[in-house]
């Protein structure tokens, strides 16, 4: 996963790939809201359109709805290639990103990290954090539902159970002895680690919540995956003004040594994973590639 969404961030930034704006329609009243994102894998030869859909009229879990599919097209062939639901690459996609983003602003001599959060990104950060940053060995997860905390646990058991994972108690004091940060909470948490909180040379990365705007404020460098998606998703981490730090480098740009993460081991870098359609693509492909070697999924004969 990691492989795929780096290949894509790459050919992104070699003009070999397309990723447009997503396009987008509401009810007026905040019942429901919809997006459409088209994407090209210039190196991959595939064109996929991804959708998703949420129905949320009472702001609830018990009356939410959420479906999203993406549809993936050979660009070599022109035929089809498969039909899917998203919510499993999404979930892969966004943690591959992760391992990725931290490989590339990590300062020399890192070994520890801390999750924040132990929801589906959560569950899934450890696996591709360790797989794109093997040298990190002390390992430590903030949450408050022990289900959640059992399956982080899990998790990690069966990519490295050669690694401990420790519970803490206090995530502002862990914030304090930990090289990297990753926030993956959902809205309701009440963690909002401040940049006070964090070590000199530290990566605190956000994905969903659980860092405080200081963070991103008091930042020696901002890296983002993309500058126009933080400037539309990232308006909640806004400073005291009003304004939104400005991007110093995007990810495509750092991968392919344009523009640098780092200038010095000991800058606190603020980092925001928001989600590009054609790391999608390039894992939903991956995805598929192998179930359909393996014989998996149905086929059906369309457009013939």
């Amino acid at each position: 996963m990691v492989r795929a969404v780096e290949d894509a961030y790459r050919a992104l930034a070699e003009g070999d790939s397309d990723n447009p704006r997503k396009l987008s329609v509401a009810h007026p009243d905040g019942w429901s809201v919809a997006y459409a994102m088209l994407g090209r894998d210039g190196r991959r030869r595939v064109v996929a359109m991804k959708t998703s859909y949420k129905f949320d009229p009472n702001h609830d879990r018990s009356t939410k709805k959420y479906y999203t599919t993406i549809t993936l097209y050979d660009d070599a062939t022109g035929n089809p290639i498969a039909l899917m639901d998203c919510s499993r690459v999404g979930a892969l996609r966004t943690p591959a990103v992760s391992g990725l983003l931290v490989r590339e602003t990590i300062r020399p001599g890192a070994t520890s990290a801390l999750l924040i959060g132990t929801g589906t990104q959560g569950r899934n950060a450890l696996p591709h954090l360790l797989a794109a940053n093997p040298q990190l060995t002390r390992l430590m997860v903030y949450g408050t539902h022990p289900e959640g905390l059992e399956a982080v646990g899990t998790s990690l058991r069966e990519y490295a159970p050669h690694l401990d994972l420790e519970v803490v108690e206090d995530p502002r004091a862990a914030a304090g002895n930990a090289d990297v940060v990753l926030a993956t909470a959902g809205p309701g948490t009440r963690v909002a680690i401040e940049s006070s909180d964090l070590a000199p040379g530290s990566v605190a990365v956000l994905v969903g919540y659980g860092l405080a705007p200081s963070t991103l404020a008091d930042a020696d460098r901002v890296i983002a995956t993309s500058a126009d998606q933080m400037a539309l998703t990232g308006t909640d981490m806004a400073g005291p003004d009003g304004i939104l730090r400005a991007v110093d480098a995007e990810l495509p740009a750092v991968l392919t040594r344009r523009a640098p993460a780092r200038t010095r081991p000991d800058e606190r870098l603020f980092v925001y994973n928001s989600g590009l359609v054609l790391t999608d693509v390039a894992v939903a492909h991956a995805l598929a590639e192998r179930a359909i070697a393996e014989g998996r999924g149905t086929e059906v004969p369309l457009w013939d």
